[in-house]
């Protein structure tokens, strides 16, 4: 973006945008808006239906127009608070200048997502906010959908407190819509409170969830030194490793023939296709694996016997593992065109690296979160994530980028639900690493 050009958009003004639906979960408006306003601002923004499309052109972006939609709505938001939003292909962004004496710390950045995935319907969402005692919890007895803490061991967590759960059809959105609301929260906090911060960045980004996120993302119009996705899951997460990833697309070309007649001529690519899946390792798929453990993961079969396509991601923390698993699926399309001629063909994209490697040379960003999160009460809890976020492409882009949770849990389908106690002290430990910024000299060095 050129500098005329980000300044149109920096004064533009954004009208406000309604929110889609009146629904608030059968509440009473004054029971809605007597909700913590983090939380008053989630459960608004679920009501914008904003998955991304894995089949958008490449250089579409976003790859949906409805999440430019939610984009307007918070930039709205924004411009409420007195802060100039910028809004362009990339997604949104903001800008909170450092408190008076601060001006020389690094600048700190947080980002959210706003797709949500397009693996289950997005809505709009029928959430309600349920006491939750423990124990299997009925979402939709029509459909059967239950959250039950033996197949999501997680939730046994959030018992004895407030749960929000969905009416069984939807996702709920809490990745990263939750993400989205705790960034909007803390621009009002900086604004509003007298709490001492250095520059601080946020950024709503487009297209996550299809590893899309950082395309066109300008790190140097964002103007962060550092920063944070907020995009984890269960409470205390802190992830500064992740999968390196990619993804891959096989198609098969058959031969149509007439079923009558078609012994030794037809060629069926679905046959083909069913042969690719059979010779992928059984083990090695995520129902199947755990911690550093990577995996092949079909996510799209479709076609007929003319032509049929199958879209698989590949990930896994070792590089040389990961390296060895696209290997794989290579040698596998080789050796089925030994069996089915030369009617097979592979497209292996790059997605995101593990960005472990970029943030051992952050050692102070990591530290300051740390601090963070134990002056909240809360141990962080370091593991390898078994996914990737934005950050991975980020930390090797130069900005170092790790992972903070939103208490979200069960991502990407039905049973997805938020623990509302998790949800507020994630906002809760966002709030006071902003008000570390001040300790952090260098990336290296936090003096907390």
């Amino acid at each position: 973006m050129s500098e005329s050009t980000a300044q149109t958009t920096a004064t533009t003004v954004f009208p406000p945008v309604p929110v889609p639906t009146g629904y608030l979960g059968g509440l009473t408006p004054e029971a809605f808006e007597a909700l913590p306003a983090v939380l008053r601002r989630f459960l608004a923004y679920t009501q914008f239906e904003t998955a991304s499309d894995m089949h958008a052109a490449p250089g579409v972006r976003p790859s949906t127009a409805a999440q430019t939609v939610l984009a307007r709505r918070i930039a709205g938001e924004l411009a409420e608070m007195g802060l100039s939003p910028v809004l362009d292909a990339s997604g949104l962004r903001v800008v909170v200048d450092a408190t008076p004496g601060f001006e020389d710390r690094p600048t700190a950045g947080f980002i959210a997502h706003l797709d949500t995935s397009p693996e289950a319907s997005g809505g709009p969402v029928k959430w309600k906010i349920v006491d939750y005692e423990g124990g299997p919890l009925t979402l939709n007895a029509e459909s059967g959908v239950v959250l039950d803490p033996t197949r999501f061991p997680e939730v046994a967590a959030a018992a004895g407190g407030p749960l929000v759960v969905t009416d069984g059809t939807t996702l709920l959105g809490a990745d990263d819509k939750a993400g989205a609301a705790i960034l909007t929260e803390l621009a009002r906090v900086l604004v509003d409170s007298a709490i001492p911060h250095a520059r601080i960045a946020l950024a709503w980004t487009y297209d996550e969830e299809i590893g899309r996120g950082t395309e066109g993302f300008d790190l140097k119009a964002f103007g962060a030194d550092y920063a944070y996705t907020i995009d984890g899951g269960a409470l205390g997460g802190f992830e500064t490793e992740t999968f390196n990833a990619s993804q891959a697309r096989v198609v098969f070309r058959g031969l149509s023939v007439h079923p009558g007649s078609a012994k030794n001529r037809m060629v069926n690519a679905l046959r083909m296709a069913a042969d690719f899946m059979n010779r992928l390792p059984p083990g090695e798929v995520p129902e199947k694996t755990e911690g550093r453990e990577g995996f092949f993961h079909p996510v799209e079969m479709k076609g007929s016997v003319t032509e049929a396509e199958v879209t698989l991601i590949i990930r896994d923390h070792d590089e040389a593992l990961f390296r060895a698993r696209e290997a794989k699926v290579r040698e596998i399309v080789e050796a089925m065109c030994g069996v089915w001629g030369d009617r097979i063909e592979v497209e292996i994209d790059f997605q995101y690296h593990n960005m472990g490697h970029y943030m051992a040379k952050a050692g102070g960003v990591a530290e300051m979160a740390r601090s963070a999160y134990r002056e909240c009460g809360v141990e962080p809890v370091e593991e390898p994530i078994r996914g990737g976020t934005d950050g991975s492409r980020l930390s090797e882009m130069g900005l170092p980028t790790p992972n903070i949770f939103t208490g979200g849990l069960n991502f990407h389908g039905v049973h997805e639900c938020l623990p509302v106690r998790h949800f507020l002290k994630a906002f809760e430990i966002v709030c006071a690493i902003a008000g570390k910024t001040t300790k952090l000299r260098t990336l290296e060095t936090f003096e907390g």
